[in-house]
């Protein structure tokens, strides 16, 4: 009964719990970023992609 009660109150190991949370939420909220700031990425590339199309067109000519 001693070493269960032991075993219940050692605290041994959890800040390596609370840290890997808290590294479990930064990755989350990281790859959550990185989805919703895709299109806006992708959208400006497209706009600079069609202006320098643009550009070299009228360049050419």
């Amino acid at each position: 009964m001693t070493y269960l009660r032991n075993l219940w109150n050692d605290e041994q190991g959890q800040d390596l719990i609370e840290y890997t949370l808290l590294l479990a939420f930064v990755a989350l909220a990281s790859a959550a970023l990185f989805i919703g700031a895709g299109g806006k990425i992708n959208s400006i590339w497209t706009t600079t992609n069609s202006q320098l199309a643009a550009a070299a067109a009228s360049a050419s000519t």
